[in-house]
């Protein structure tokens, strides 16, 4: 497998999140905290699951991260704190916890 991927069931994930987009955004307000697994890497970022929210997708981007972070790898688990809601995608934006953000 390459070292960046998107997660299998991206155009799926993708439709149920949409539909659930504003539960998810009362169910995981800003300043949530969240766990969850890392379902897919791209060089910005990871994407992952939410736990207790099956059909919410997080996003924790590199740029959130301490400078010396590496991605985790893909079915890590990691926490986080939500810090947006992005609508035009349907992703929560994740802050990774410092001692979670390294593989």
């Amino acid at each position: 497998m390459d070292e960046y991927s998107w997660p299998d069931n991206g155009v799926e994930a993708g439709t149920r999140s949409r539909a659930a987009w504003s539960a998810t955004c009362l169910a995981l307000p800003v300043g949530t905290s969240v766990t969850g697994e890392v379902v897919g890497r791209q060089p910005f970022g990871v994407f992952m699951t939410i736990d207790n929210a099956p059909d919410a997708i997080g996003l924790a981007e590199i740029t959130a991260m301490h400078r010396d972070a590496v991605l985790p790898l893909i079915g890590t688990r990691v926490s986080g704190e939500v810090i947006w809601h992005a609508g035009h995608n349907h992703q929560l934006k994740i802050k990774l916890d410092e001692g979670k953000a390294s593989s």
